[in-house]
């Protein structure tokens, strides 16, 4: 026998056992394959052939939540105007603007109004709160100034003057205070950062036209809130005629007390 086909002794038994014991070999094979990509093991243990064990295990972000987290806050408020209080420029006068706010949550709402110039601008109402559906006008005030060397202010622009007006859900019943919005400041959301712009009191303009309509309204709403309630006493029957149940019914047992009282001494 030639020398190239001789092999070692040990190498020609360790074969003859494997051949005898053929279930090591399966053993083997499983435990390297096992080994080599722990994956695809569980995946065939399992019957997950195209399941990703990382994938699982590990949560990913959508696209739906990603984009909730990018929206703003949805507002509870409506306002008109939306961006900007117009205000009629008359210097050295007090002119007056006036915005309309509506809740337009589920829930009622509290609102108020801040701004960069609490010494020449106010507010009726300052706050308040609002049901659903429920809309209120606001008058805004300010005390227009003179211009410094008599330069005049540019009209339709934007002025340094902002109001801030701000909102917070509140309990249905609950009466409005300034206090609400210290004491639940993680839940005030901000609805709009308010700019103010002159406009010629003196030339027609849709911009004047629309502040003069709210103007209007916003009076009519605070002279409707000065009304007083409706009478919940006497009945008004006629012009002047007042009828007094309770003097009515007196009036009734005096007599039938006289009548009986005469029947008697009969």
């Amino acid at each position: 026998m030639p020398i190239g086909d001789r092999q070692n002794p040990s190498v020609e038994k360790k074969k003859n056992l494997f051949r005898l014991c053929p279930f090591w070999q399966r053993r083997s094979t499983t435990s390297s394959s096992s080994t080599q990509n722990p994956s695809q093991n569980y995946r065939s243990r399992h019957g997950h052939r195209n399941t990703d064990i990382s994938a699982v295990s590990k949560p990913s972000l959508t696209m739906s939540s990603v984009a909730r987290s990018l929206l703003p806050a949805r507002r509870r408020l409506r306002l008109d105007p939306s961006s900007y209080l117009y205000f009629p420029y008359e210097p050295g006068k007090q002119v007056r603007s006036a915005i309309k706010l509506k809740n337009t949550s589920k829930s009622h709402t509290a609102f108020k109004f801040q701004t960069t110039a609490p010494k020449s601008c106010y507010m009726r109402p300052p706050g308040g709160v609002l049901a659903p559906g429920e809309s209120v006008f606001a008058t805004v005030f300010k005390f227009v100034e003179h211009p410094e060397n008599n330069e005049k202010q540019p009209l339709n622009q934007k002025s340094k003057v902002k109001f801030k007006i701000m909102s917070l859900k509140v309990k249905p019943g609950v009466e409005y205070v300034p206090e609400l919005f210290d004491e639940q400041k993680d839940q005030v959301a901000v609805e709009q950062v308010l700019r103010v712009i002159f406009i010629d009191a003196d030339r027609p303009s849709a911009a004047l036209e629309k502040l003069k309509r709210q103007l209007d309204e916003a009076e009519a709403a605070v002279e409707a809130r000065k009304k007083p309630p409706p009478e919940t006493g006497p009945r008004v029957v006629g012009e002047g005629l007042v009828i007094d149940e309770w003097k009515e019914r007196r009036e009734k047992y005096l007599a039938r007390q006289q009548v009986e009282s005469v029947d008697s001494l009969s």
